[in-house]
């Protein structure tokens, strides 16, 4: 049972070999263990300042492409309202200018029918006066082949004449 039983012999060899061993470590690593310890801390502390400072950065940059985005977006509608309003007045300019026209060529046209219809007028008005001279000249050479019908017919034009 030497095992669970200490010896103090054994204790104390134990305890001189550790303390020199503590000792060697205090006087050698200790200090390039803390300084590795703190340096890693100083790393990591410096690692996460930056990745606070990216993420600060990515956030400006999210909101700077955000606000880009929307200024683009409002300028992309402006674009599309201005040419639709172009489109729209193109489109009446259009339709003015076919009214015009349309009412240019519906004035011509009345103008060529009056032109027409006067001609036509006159035309008619010859030809009926034509007719109707020639129709009087027949019906007087006929009845008036008689002198005496002829005196009587004038002498009756006379007095109505003079009735006027």
């Amino acid at each position: 049972m030497g095992l669970v039983t200490p010896d103090y012999g054994l204790l104390f060899w134990t305890m001189l070999s550790f303390s020199i061993l503590l000792f060697i470590l205090r006087k050698f690593a200790w200090k390039p263990i803390l300084l590795g310890l703190k340096s890693r801390e100083e790393s990591i502390a410096k690692a996460l300042k930056q990745a606070d400072e990216a993420r600060a950065e990515l956030t400006r940059i999210q909101e700077s492409n955000r606000v880009l985005a929307e200024k683009a977006r409002l300028e992309r509608e402006r674009d599309f309202q201005e040419a639709k309003a172009f489109r729209e007045k193109l489109i009446e300019e259009a339709k003015e200018e076919a009214r015009a026209e349309s009412q240019k060529m519906i004035e011509k046209a009345r103008e060529i029918i009056k032109q027409e219809k006067e001609a036509a007028k006159k035309e008619l008005y010859v030809t009926v006066a034509s007719l109707a001279l020639e129709l009087s000249e027949k019906i007087l050479r006929k009845q008036f082949t008689d002198t005496e019908k002829q005196t009587d017919y004038i002498n009756e034009l006379l007095k109505e004449m003079s009735k006027n």
